[in-house]
């Protein structure tokens, strides 16, 4: 029976406490916009033109081939030296071909030395050059609101602009000696 009275009661309390508590307007006297500030990074990427030296090497028409003009007297300048070096009639035959043959590959090499030649341009080529950048945006946080209830001036921060009116909860309970 106790326990059936002390929940009534406190039932009953708990009601009372609920009663002192309704919905009222309050008038807006201001919503200021609260911004934040966040960076975004982002890249940024710009082509340019820029020239740059290349080396060529090349020579002649025929650039790679032999020259004829060039292994032929080599040949004939290296057989009238290894003819002259030798005097034996078997040697004289051998030592004449292999003047020769090193004659002609001689004569090749300092005749194509004056058609090879490199060559230096600038080309110009295209160079995509990318940064990352930081964009500084501004957003939205919410509303500084200011509010007038019952003569008194009352702030809060609020997600949305409120309009005119602001609807406001009221709870009213006593105040105990303690707290005074």
């Amino acid at each position: 029976m106790k326990r059936l009275a002390i929940t009534l009661v406190c039932a009953a309390g708990a009601f009372a406490a609920q009663a002192d508590t309704f919905f009222d307007n309050a008038r807006v006297r201001s919503a200021e916009p609260q911004y934040e500030n966040v960076s975004v990074p982002r890249e940024q990427c710009h082509t340019d033109w820029v020239t740059s030296p290349q080396r060529f090497s090349g020579g002649g028409s025929n650039y790679g081939s032999p020259n004829y003009g060039g292994v032929a007297l080599g040949a004939l300048a290296g057989g009238v030296v290894g003819n002259q070096i030798t005097r034996g009639q078997g040697g004289r035959e051998a030592a004449t071909a292999l003047g020769a043959l090193v004659g002609a590959i001689a004569g090749d090499r300092i005749a194509g030395r004056d058609n090879r030649y490199e060559q230096v341009q600038e080309a110009p080529r295209q160079v995509t050059r990318c940064q990352a950048v930081n964009d500084v945006q501004a957003r939205l946080t919410g509303y500084r609101v200011a509010y007038d209830y019952r003569g008194q001036t009352y702030t809060t921060m609020m997600r949305e602009n409120p309009g005119q009116y602001l609807q406001v909860r009221v709870s009213v309970e006593p105040v105990s000696p303690d707290y005074r």
